[in-house]
């Protein structure tokens, strides 16, 4: 797990944390205090990708938007 503070991830960076936050949990196999620390930054990691991806969504809508193009798009499940 990386100690690099959530806010400066890419969404690859934090999905592969996330994931590796996941695979922890799942095994059980850490003291209940690490567990809650995990469950807290898993928390943090899947805030920040929710964001990235509602960030890169709005960024393709304004892109065609401006070139007439229909616009909406479906929410990423999962997230």
């Amino acid at each position: 797990m990386t100690d690099k503070p959530v806010p400066e991830m890419s969404f690859e960076e934090a999905m592969t944390a996330l994931e590796g936050v996941v695979t922890q949990l799942e095994r059980g196999e850490v003291p209940l205090e690490q567990s809650i620390a995990l469950y807290e930054r898993g928390a943090e990691l899947k805030k920040h990708c929710a964001k990235k991806l509602a960030d890169a969504e709005a960024k393709v809508e304004l892109i065609r938007a401006a070139e007439g193009r229909a616009t909406g798009t479906a929410p990423a499940e999962g997230l």
